[in-house]
């Protein structure tokens, strides 16, 4: 079910009178329906309020209610001169255990979004809208070959995932854990490679049944323990080979891959974690690269949070994507 845009999350404090510019992000907001008015690669919010998938995959359900508590966060936040606008397409709602319907009803609005020339940031929601984002920008590239005058170079798509679980698990019907196992398989199917690299694996967090997985389908990951502060600059060395080889790049980031004092409003809150300042870094140099497609950030609870803390967090991610 598609909720639209919805101006109630877009309030915060005015700071009118004081000298110099003090415009906050909800100042900046525009229905999506008038982005197309806007410069190319105006990032464009999309909600998706699904509990569904980590229902089957056996979590703490409260991700639905995400999208309007993030929103509510990042209005406050200052707009920098950098920031000209910023859309908001609405919801995609998943109510009624219909998680397949929802999953290609959100990639309707991602390919619109990326067809309108905007760049989709979509807040979930349980991880399960992977499946979603990432469907949205094949959708989008297909309609891009099938319209174009003359054949189109088949584009190389690097899937950078910021978790602390593979989430290739192979049960069906689908849920929160499968997302990247549905990616690998389509990937098949269409006879391009599948390129995912996952940064803040946990070894306690996977069986060995899933790394064994991971392995098998040449998946590229990096563990918590070597993920700190004091690894940062040998893992951006490594991002950077990564985008090198790559054309497009989906970001998805899970925030539990965040330590549990940064991120306490998750499903299942990190031992360990990546610092939110190792995990930010490596964000914005993915943002900078200039290759990013669409984004990603999932399973943010807000029935577990605590002083909006992991809101902060994830808010704090998502700016660096504006």
């Amino acid at each position: 079910m598609r909720v639209p845009f919805n101006d109630r999350a877009w309030v915060g404090r005015s700071d009118d009178g004081e000298p110099g510019d003090t415009r906050r992000v909800f100042n900046q907001v525009i229905p999506f329906s008038n982005a197309v008015q806007v410069r190319r690669d105006v990032p464009v919010i999309v909600g998706f309020g699904s509990d569904e998938g980590v229902r089957r995959n056996q979590g703490r359900i409260g991700a639905a209610h995400a999208p309007m508590e993030l929103r509510r966060v990042l209005a406050g936040l200052p707009a920098k001169a950098s920031m000209a606008a910023l859309a908001d397409a609405g919801d995609v709602v998943c109510d009624d255990g219909d998680l397949e319907g929802a999953q290609a009803e959100l990639a309707q609005v991602v390919s619109d979004v990326l067809a309108s020339g905007g760049r989709p940031l979509v807040f979930g929601g349980g991880h399960e809208v992977a499946w979603g984002t990432y469907n949205g920008l094949r959708l989008h590239q297909q309609r891009e070959a099938d319209n174009a005058a003359v054949p189109l170079t088949l584009r190389k798509l690097l899937i950078i995932n910021f978790d602390a679980h593979f989430d290739l698990r192979q049960k069906r019907p689908a849920n929160s854990g499968t997302p990247f196992d549905q990616i690998a398989l389509d990937c098949a199917e269409r006879g391009v490679p599948f390129d995912y690299v996952c940064f803040g694996i946990s070894d306690l967090g996977n069986t060995s049944s899933l790394f064994a997985h991971a392995e098998r389908l040449g998946v590229r990951y990096v563990l918590d323990v070597d993920m700190q502060e004091t690894q940062l600059s040998q893992r951006l060395h490594e991002l950077q080979q990564f985008l090198d080889a790559a054309d497009d790049v989906y970001l998805t980031i899970d925030l539990d891959v965040l330590p549990a004092g940064t991120a306490p409003g998750v499903s299942a809150p990190a031992a360990l974690g990546v610092p939110l300042s190792v995990v930010e870094a490596m964000v914005l140099h993915v943002r900078t690269s200039g290759k990013l497609r669409v984004a990603d950030i999932a399973e943010y609870n807000p029935t577990l949070d605590q002083d909006k803390r992991t809101a902060r967090a994830a808010m704090r991610l998502a700016y660096r994507l504006l």
